[in-house]
This record gives structure tokens, C-alpha cells and sequence, in this order.
């Protein structure tokens, strides 16, 4: 088939849905650096004062399940690739956190090897379905707690020094575009709500962290 022939065909498929796609692919590439400029602020600092670590184990609990859910659900890649990007950045960005909080004991690799031999399940598509199902809806509040948590954090430290606002910056970006990817391909409401909430919430830890770090500035 000619080039020419794919493209018209792809194009025929609609102007929203190529836009959606153009969005999928905006998002994944945001999300390909999205957690680095935090990871590099904390080991710079060699501190992670102001991050919840606690909303860190949130956000890598509701990634992992909105991974596992679109992967076994079958949905488009392009509508969901994020996610394992996310959750390798998360794993460094959770790894700094807790080394220097002095949390790399051993409860903490029992915790790691028994989420390793879920995810595995998962992907051999053994971890039964409707476990995931169940698990999706709390995705919504735990991810915004997890956000929450992080913006409690900041606002009784009164510290962003450790906060990445390029970072929070870029997850409301992202947030945002799911909204629109999500409501055309997929008509998803449960990943749909997430998604919203995701974005104000994201949005908030941003203003916070620009507000402290700006005050912070001033003082010194």
C-alpha cells in the first residue's frame, strides 16, 4: 500500500480522532522527562524535605492499576503508554525519597518484592480481571489523596525547595489532554473523572510550590 493511501486512510478515520492521537503522542513525550526534573532536584539537594512520601506509594499504587486495567482491557497502547513510563520514573523518584528519609529497610523490600511478583501476574495476564475492576474506582480518590498529600505537605513545611514545578507543571499538562483522548477514543467515564480531578489537583501542587519557592526567594 502507498504511502499516500495510509495517510488518506488514517485521515478518514476523523479530525478528532487524529487529534486525539496527536495528543496521545504530546502526552507520552511529556511524560518521558515528566518526573526527572524532580529526581534531579532531590538529588541535588540530597534532601527530599517536602515530599510526601506516602502520597509517592499512592501515586505508584494508582498508576500500576490503571496500567494493569487499560493493558488487559485491551485498549489502544497509544491511549494508556504513559503509564510505564510513568511508573520507571516513579520507581527512581520513589527510590531518592526514601533514601533520604532513611526508609530502604527491610519492610521496604518485602513490600517491593511482593508488588513485583503482582505486576508480573499482570502482565502474564494470570491477576484475575475483575480484581482490577473492583480496583479502578479507588484509583480516583487515592490518586487525588496522593496529590493531596503532597500539597499538605508543602503548605505545613512551608518548603518547595525540594518540589519540582516543572514536573507538577507537566502532570497537569498531561492530565489535561487524557481528558480529551479519553472522552474520543475510549468514552471511559471511571478513567475520564480520574482524569479531571488529576488535573486541578496537579494544577494546585503547582501554584503551591511556585508560592513557597517564590516566598522562600524573598526571605533569603
Amino acid at each position: 500500500m502507498a504511502l499516500g493511501e495510509v495517510v488518506s486512510e488514517y485521515l478518514e478515520r476523523g479530525l478528532v480522532l487524529v487529534i486525539a492521537d496527536l495528543l496521545s503522542l504530546i502526552t507520552v513525550s511529556s511524560c518521558l522527562v515528566i518526573k526527572v526534573p524532580q529526581i534531579n532536584t532531590i538529588r541535588e539537594n540530597q534532601s527530599s524535605k517536602g515530599i510526601s512520601v506516602l502520597g509517592l506509594c499512592l501515586e505508584l499504587f494508582s498508576y500500576t492499576v490503571m496500567l494493569s486495567y487499560n493493558y488487559t482491557s485491551g485498549y489502544d497502547f497509544l491511549s494508556y503508554m504513559e503509564y510505564p513510563v510513568l511508573l520507571l520514573q516513579e520507581y527512581a523518584l520513589i527510590f531518592y525519597a526514601f533514601k533520604y528519609q532513611d526508609l530502604l529497610g527491610k519492610k521496604t523490600q518485602v513490600i517491593a518484592v511482593l508488588y513485583s511478583v503482582v505486576v508480573t501476574l499482570v502482565y502474564l495476564r494470570l491477576f484475575p480481571f475483575i480484581i482490577l475492576t473492583f480496583l479502578v474506582p479507588f484509583c480516583t480518590p487515592i490518586g487525588a489523596t496522593s496529590k493531596v498529600l503532597q500539597l499538605l505537605a508543602i503548605l505545613r513545611t512551608k518548603d518547595a525547595s525540594s518540589v519540582s514545578r516543572t514536573t507538577w507543571a507537566l502532570s497537569a499538562f498531561t492530565n489535561m489532554t487524557r481528558i480529551y483522548t479519553v472522552f474520543f477514543q475510549s468514552h471511559d467515564w471511571m478513567l475520564l473523572s480520574n482524569f479531571l480531578i488529576s488535573t486541578f489537583l496537579s494544577a494546585s501542587v503547582f501554584a503551591a510550590a511556585c508560592f513557597y519557592k517564590k516566598k522562600k526567594t524573598k526571605a533569603e
